[in-house]
């Protein structure tokens, strides 16, 4: 699944992936899923997290050995 959402099939094989996302309930609810997880995960990212936050969790870091 993550290929074919990546873009990263070859022509034939994403003609494959959409034809037995045509007819695979299963798979098709779950390529809808990673879409969705994607999109969710694109805005988390895209949010500037708020200097206070930094602030925490730099002081829960611990030094590397």
């Amino acid at each position: 699944m993550q290929p074919f959402l990546d873009r990263s099939l070859s022509l034939e094989e994403q003609v494959s992936v959409e034809t037995h996302l045509e007819t695979c309930p299963w798979c098709s609810n779950r390529f809808r899923f990673e879409q969705e997880l994607r999109g969710y995960v694109r805005v988390a990212c895209s949010e500037e997290m708020p200097p206070s936050l930094k602030a925490k969790l730099a002081a829960l870091r611990t030094p590397l050995l």
